[in-house]
């Protein structure tokens, strides 16, 4: 079993700086996530798609958040459970908890922060009858290394913000991009709008609306994909893949059945104080909580793991006062959870 002073069930932005804040309070952390690599959808997703709202960057790769975030919460030596999903949780008599993930790994801590943002997430697909079966051999709901499509044919399906920045992108890579929409009109922003159309014009992509994807053709991989546009008969288009970019759809998972108090999808908690569920000691931050006023930001995870930890601090250390120092004066070493000596100016004592 393992064992550590807060469970954090979510590796993504929100869990990792949750490590990092634990940290400076001396509190160890254990992540588990179903994910094989932390970052959440930062890393899953969109890895290679510019974040424009996180403080003193201008811009920063989704991918490379995830990469600062690790290296900024490496030195408190962190665990990890990847790969596995945690399926159940038990409070135990003296107010411990157990969780165990579908593999049967077990973990015990006294806190636990669900940090899984918005859940699990699944594709809309398309409906038709044998795409699974071309799963992983030739068909893609999310691209994860552009590279695996230099040199060859493919055609997206889908008209948001997601489809466009993709085709946009593997213009320079794939051999060949066909854009496939149902409609004339896209609901991404009107810049990328403006290059897709730039592109069709210049002959670098191929755009075919308003129509739709009717049916995948081929053996053991995709061969073409039978296409019809409205009022014309169907058409067959030789491709190498197909990435149909409809959206994810979010679930709680197992944990929706943790007679967590949940509205929306989301898990209520008290903002008011320290992010806590109707359980005690269990707390939900980041995209997965709901409260008055909620905003679905990163920046707001930051936030709501500070918060958290502090209140997981006085749940592992009952009655133990501590100091509130800024790491400019204390830096990352000097934060043991004790009184010392500093500057009155810059302590905050908090009972």
């Amino acid at each position: 079993m393992i064992t550590t002073d807060i469970i954090i069930i979510g590796a993504g932005p929100t869990g990792l700086f949750a490590v990092f804040e634990a940290g400076l309070l001396k509190l160890k952390c254990h992540l588990i996530d179903a994910l094989p690599q932390p970052g959440g959808q930062c890393s899953e997703i969109y890895p290679k798609k510019p974040i424009y709202d996180i403080p003193a960057y201008p811009e920063i790769l989704a991918g490379d958040l995830t990469d600062k975030l690790m290296e900024q919460c490496k030195q408190f030596e962190p665990g990890f459970t990847l790969g596995e999903r945690a399926e159940t949780i038990e409070k135990k008599e003296d107010g411990t908890f157990i969780v165990t993930t579908n593999k049967g790994t077990k973990h015990h801590a006294p806190v636990v922060a669900i940090a899984s943002g918005l859940g699990s997430f699944e594709p809309r697909k398309p409906l038709l009858d044998n795409i699974t079966d071309f799963e992983d051999k030739g068909v893609e709901y999310i691209i994860k290394e552009p590279e695996i499509y230099r040199n060859k044919n493919v055609v997206i399906a889908g008209g948001g913000d997601s489809a466009l920045d993709w085709v946009i992108f593997l213009a320079d890579v794939a051999k060949s991009v066909t854009l496939v929409h149902r409609r004339n009109e896209f609901r991404g922003h009107l810049d990328s709008v403006e290059k897709v159309q730039e592109l069709k014009n210049q002959g670098k992509i191929n755009l075919i609306t308003p129509a739709e994807i009717t049916a995948i053709v081929g053996n053991d991989k995709v061969q073409a994909l039978e296409i019809t546009k409205k009022d014309e008969a169907p058409f067959n288009l030789e491709t190498d893949h197909f990435i149909p970019l409809f959206g994810l759809s979010p679930k709680l998972g197992p944990i929706a059945n943790w007679g967590l108090d949940i509205e929306k999808n989301a898990i209520k908690v008290n903002n008011a104080l320290d992010y806590q569920t109707n359980i005690p000691g269990i707390f939900a931050i980041g995209d997965g909580n709901i409260y008055p006023g909620k905003l679905k930001l990163i920046l707001c995870g930051f936030h709501e793991a500070t918060l958290m930890c502090q209140a997981a601090y006085q749940i592992i250390n009952p009655g133990k006062r501590y100091v509130l120092k800024y790491t400019t004066v204390a830096g990352v070493d000097g934060f043991d959870g004790t009184r010392k000596e500093a500057p009155k100016s810059v302590v905050k004592t908090i009972d």
